[in-house]
């Protein structure tokens, strides 16, 4: 009989994706779906289905009973405020954590957090991912857990990222005036088989790890504009923005979003971290001890999520 993985998130970008990777690597996946019919994302799988949100404890319970494995991707990324990235990021682990606990003691856990759980000071999401972690560390000591610190994430299906492919296939493309300030990348589908190789592999037990595409120094913008250009097809001018330009944005969108009560994406938090210097991935001996290696460079990377976007129609 196929080992069986319980994923949340697997309605959204990452955990869609890590649905299809253990799919493909044979195992029978059992997803918590907040609402039928499922994404586009996931048309051509087949999972299981539990209905149900992270504030459904029965419905949690039920997602991972008699798994092998549980995958806990789902979170949010834009929130109204910080009591609201708490409740969605950690709050929603710490009760994983016990419907783990209750219904799958022996099974292998696996938090996938974020880069920026690293700076919890930064911004109220960087806070709630750390403040998840620290609900798996805290509360699931008897539990098998790794937790997973990816990068920027991108590929068919983000669009986080759409803004900035646009951007450079309109020849340009906007980014902080921060110097030499770098960041890490990992294209979706190979964070995803890397869930897969963490969790049939059994390392890294009580381990926190971070990830990258192979590229050991990261990315600046030029490099980021570079790989657009190659991915759009035309010559991307890079144009740095001073941060009060930034901050005046942010201000705007948080006026804006407490009005209508739409959560913004440009805030004054993710403005800190655009403007951090280092998100570089520490990565260590990970990618040979698990035998995993990444599939996409930055180029391939950009290139085949430029043509998802295309087949969309949302890329010109």
């Amino acid at each position: 009989m196929a080992r069986l993985v319980a994923v949340t998130g697997a309605t959204g970008f990452v955990g869609g994706h890590v649905a299809r990777a253990f799919t493909d690597a044979g195992w029978r996946v059992r997803i918590l779906a907040r609402r039928i019919p499922l994404s586009p994302q996931l048309a051509d799988l087949t999972p299981d289905l539990v209905p149900g949100s992270l504030e459904d404890e029965d419905a949690l319970r039920a997602l991972v009973r008699g798994a092998d494995a549980i995958v806990h991707a789902a979170g949010s990324v834009k929130a109204l405020d910080a009591a609201s990235f708490h409740r969605d990021n950690a709050d929603g682990t710490a009760r994983m954590v016990a419907a783990a606990h209750a219904a799958a003691p022996e099974a292998r856990f696996l938090l996938i957090s974020s880069l920026s759980a690293r700076e919890p000071a930064l911004s109220p999401y960087a806070a709630s991912k750390r403040a998840g972690e620290r609900a798996l560390e805290t509360g699931g000591a008897s539990l098998d857990w790794t937790i997973l610190r990816p990068p920027v994430v991108y590929g068919p299906g983000d669009r986080e990222m759409l803004p900035f492919f646009r951007m450079a296939a309109n020849g340009m493309l906007a980014a902080p005036d921060n110097g030499a300030a770098r960041l890490s990348l990992i294209h979706a589908a190979d964070l995803a088989r890397a869930c897969v190789a963490i969790v049939e592999r059994r390392e890294w037990r009580h381990a926190t790890i971070e990830i990258d595409d192979g590229h050991p120094r990261g990315y600046g913008w030029p490099d980021i504009a570079d790989a657009l250009a190659a991915a759009v097809g035309r010559p991307v001018r890079l144009r740095r923005l001073p941060r009060w330009l930034f901050d005046a944005v942010a201000t705007v969108s948080a006026g804006w979003a407490e009005m209508t009560k739409l959560p913004a994406m440009v805030t004054p938090g993710k403005v800190r971290e655009l403007f951090h210097p280092d998100w570089i991935s520490r990565v260590p001996e990970f990618p040979q001890n698990l035998g995993w290696l990444p599939q996409f460079t930055v180029n391939k990377g950009f290139s085949v999520t430029a043509a998802a976007y295309r087949g969309l129609g949302l890329l010109r």
